[in-house]
């Protein structure tokens, strides 16, 4: 992206964002008159009076109880403008074992960086190797917004005379009072000042203060769900991750979010580490380690981490993702008449982080459960895409590899 290029940026941002969001009524209602309005939102961060629109507060269970901020459709478009700006800065501040939110990298990334880490650790499985897995106590609740704008300006700065890929100083690159303007809009933008309740005020009756952002305290927190919300989390955490890295000089180290791992061959050295760690997140971030979620084991006995089990030698697909596909099946099977793309959206959501684990036979057993939903679909590639039927097909029954059809 090039400066002065502010609405041939917008309707980039835009494709971006609608991607996920066909038939959404509010992606609907933004393109039945989308050049309008995105000339409008150029205008608006043109002449610096963009005002991000009032977010849709509602509560998810699944897979643990957690509040959501939904940003309006325009509000996203916006999102997906700054990060597109910034997110090739960012990421030269990254370390490799960074894995959220980051393109080609991911949940399964994790496992397999994990497993090798595991691995080199333990000199292929053949000495004692210990992992000390953390988490963060209400992560997102806790960040804070004027820390977090801090090191966005600094990093901005920092970068401004370096070169790009392409030999382009960055500077030149981006225009800088835009992104700044942006950034600050974005992360000083309180959903709790103005927002609407989607379901019902009952639906938080349950939920920790600490993963609410009606609990978090003047200047903190960031809504769960937005793609800034990813991108900053990352940039809040940089840091963090170099702290483990060059000062406390843990070679084996990973992070997905607020979840991250550390492996050595010396059980007691991970134990000081603990708090050492506490102690850097709370002097500089203001965060704090979660007391209940202290992990400190021999590899041997099973270590889980988004979303993949390992132990020497294999790697098992969590039991969470098992029994949220199963539940998930179930309910959509109580509707009289299930949305289709809902359906085959969610299977294939599954069976996509399944594939990339040893997990056929699983795979295959959860489908036969379920098979209520051949009703309306068959599997195919070793039971791991679901594809809808068409018009006068019918499906007999399900092989290892493909459908069977009349």
């Amino acid at each position: 992206m090039r400066k002065n290029n502010l609405l041939a940026d917008l309707f980039h941002a835009y494709y971006d964002t609608r991607k996920n969001k066909r038939n959404t009524i509010n992606q609907l209602r933004f393109e039945m008159d989308m050049e309008q309005h995105l000339y409008d939102l150029y205008r608006q961060i043109r002449e610096r009076r963009y005002e991000p629109k009032p977010s849709l507060a509602f509560i998810v269970f699944k897979p643990v109880q957690r509040e959501v901020f939904a940003a309006d459709f325009s509000d996203r478009v916006v999102h997906h403008l700054f990060f597109n700006y910034v997110s090739p800065l960012f990421e030269n501040t990254y370390i490799e074992d960074c894995y959220s939110c980051r393109k080609g990298k991911g949940t399964s990334y994790a496992v397999k960086r994990l497993e090798r880490h595991l691995r080199s650790c333990s000199n292929n499985h053949t000495c004692p190797c210990f992992v000390l897995k953390l988490d963060m106590q209400g992560y997102f609740m806790s960040i804070d917004r004027n820390i977090l704008y801090s090191m966005i300006t600094r990093t901005l700065e920092k970068f401004a005379d370096r070169q790009d890929s392409k030999g382009v100083k960055w500077k030149d690159r981006l225009d800088y009072d835009l992104v700044m303007y942006l950034a600050e809009v974005i992360i000083f933008n309180d959903p709790t000042k103005k927002y609407h309740i989607k379901g019902s005020r009952s639906d938080w009756v349950g939920l920790p203060p600490s993963k609410s952002l009606f609990y978090s305290g003047e200047g903190r927190g960031l809504p769960i769900g937005n793609l800034t919300s990813q991108l900053f989390s990352n940039i809040y955490l940089s840091g963090f991750d170099n702290y483990i890295k060059r000062k406390l000089k843990f070679k084996h180290y990973g992070r997905y979010v607020d979840d991250f791992f550390l492996a050595d061959t010396d059980k007691e050295r991970l134990k000081a580490a603990i708090p050492k760690i506490d102690a850097y997140l709370h002097d500089k971030l203001r965060i704090k380690l979660h007391p209940k979620k202290i992990y400190l084991q021999p590899y041997g006995n099973g270590v889980l981490f988004t979303g993949g089990y390992l132990k020497p030698h294999r790697t098992y697909i969590g039991n969470r993702v098992k029994g949220n596909m199963n539940k998930g099946l179930a309910e959509l099977k109580k509707q009289n008449n299930p949305d289709l793309n809902a359906l085959r959206s969610s299977v294939n959501s599954y069976l996509g982080v399944m594939k990339h684990y040893k997990s056929f036979y699983i795979r295959r057993e959860i489908m036969i459960k379920q098979a209520w939903v051949f009703k309306y679909g068959y599997v195919q590639n070793c039971c791991s895409v679901f594809r809808l039927n068409r018009p006068g097909r019918n499906i007999v029954t399900i092989g290892p590899d493909a459908a069977v059809h009349t």
